[in-house]
């Protein structure tokens, strides 16, 4: 095929990963955005060697160094007694076994990163303000029409427009995504405002009934990013990212917690809150990509955070897409079935993975009992994801 054309809606973290690959693949790419303004929101971004090794490949590593933070270790503590359960070894263990290092990192950080390199390619056009309002294609083409009246020509349409997809719902019309029962709360701290004990450089996560909190540093250690994670619901909007005057609603859920932990919390004020969606698991690569248009990242399999893979899903999504279209002597349609087959049930894994973790990250009772010794016991073996963090998308294509 000829240079082809390739549309992509969403500029966030999976539309920048896509357009950078497809660019890098010799292709002419085109993104639309419906912000006035490139941005990412949220605030901590983690980031296993899967993801890495990519990044590293597409020459980004002296960026991603100057913006990171390099955990030692993964801490998972009682959330009732702040005891060490298990650990993890990152920094030069990770490196070691699985060729790059385990990051953590500002979400605003990695989009800027993706959004520099992106920028730099002569081939990729960034159309801020421009909606997605459908698409039609045919055998030959793909028509992308838009909320400001315009038409995009192209070749393919990749949809990263994120967890309320508008291209999914007409690809698919499988309906809107499910309520998960869970909030997050979420806050940036500046590591001097904590106290001397509870400043770190490494990953800790605090295992309690019906919640958890995560916490590790962004932007060099300089910020700790928090998220608290526990059962409810929220009133209004449940797509706003940020509902105000939710302190002590956290703090009330917090309650039974251990003192280590409360100092932690007590440390911010004003919280960030979002209810958690996801939807079922991948069951085949149709819900990947049919003809000219495929899905990627939070558009095709929107997950729960229990795995830390959001991000890196559509990072490698944008990895396997790059290189399969790279391959010109096949027609597009057929290279996006390749990509949806390559790509469907490593998703799907990590989906059902997350949701388990979810539960069992929330146990109480006798089952809480239970996975304690269990992390007690067996330590690494159980936080370590082989399959998860081994993963080459060469020898998946």
């Amino acid at each position: 095929m000829s240079q082809a054309q390739i549309l992509i809606a969403g500029a966030g973290i999976g539309g920048l990963a896509a357009a950078l690959a497809c660019s890098r693949a010799g292709l002419r790419v085109r993104v639309l955005e419906r912000a006035s303004a490139f941005g990412e929101v949220g605030a901590g971004i983690q980031l296993g060697p899967n993801v890495i090794r990519v990044l590293h490949a597409w020459g980004l590593d002296k960026a991603l160094a100057q913006v990171a933070a390099f955990p030692e270790q993964l801490n998972v503590r009682s959330a009732l007694t702040s005891e060490v359960l298990a650990t993890l070894r990152l920094g030069d263990q990770t490196v070691q076994r699985y060729g790059a290092p385990y990051l953590t990192l500002h979400r605003a950080d990695l989009h800027q990163l993706l959004l520099s390199a992106v920028m730099a390619q002569a081939d990729v056009r960034l159309l801020l303000s421009t909606s997605v309002k459908g698409f039609t294609q045919t055998n030959h083409d793909l028509r992308l029409h838009t909320e400001q009246g315009a038409d995009e020509m192209g070749d393919a349409l990749i949809a990263a427009d994120g967890l309320w997809s508008s291209v999914r719902e007409q690809l698919l019309g499988d309906g809107l995504p499910r309520v998960t029962g869970h909030l997050a709360y979420r806050a940036l701290l500046p590591q001097h405002s904590l106290p001397a004990a509870f400043r770190s450089n490494d990953i800790t996560v605090w295992l309690g009934p019906r919640l958890h909190v995560v916490q590790y540093p962004v932007r060099g250690g300089e910020f700790m990013n928090v998220v608290a994670i526990v059962h409810g619901s929220i009133r209004g909007d449940s797509q706003s990212w940020d509902h105000a005057n939710n302190t002590s609603e956290l703090r009330a859920s917090l309650r039974e917690t251990c003192a280590p932990l409360q100092a932690v919390m007590e440390a911010e004020t004003a919280w960030g809150l979002w209810a958690l969606h996801d939807r079922t698991p991948l069951r085949g690569p149709d819900e990947m990509a049919q003809g000219r248009v495929a899905l990627l990242g939070d558009a095709a399999h929107p997950m729960q955070p229990y795995l830390a893979q959001g991000a890196g899903m559509a990072i490698e999504d944008a990895a396997c897409l790059g290189g399969l279209l790279a391959q010109s002597e096949s027609e597009i349609p057929v290279l996006l079935q390749r990509y949806a087959a390559s790509r469907w049930q490593r998703n799907a894994w990590v989906q059902a993975r997350a949701m388990r973790n979810g539960k069992i990250f929330h146990l109480d009772g006798v089952a809480r009992w239970g996975r304690d010794m269990a992390l007690r016991l067996m330590g690494e073996r159980l936080l370590d994801v082989p399959v998860l963090y081994g993963w080459e998308m060469n020898k998946r294509l």
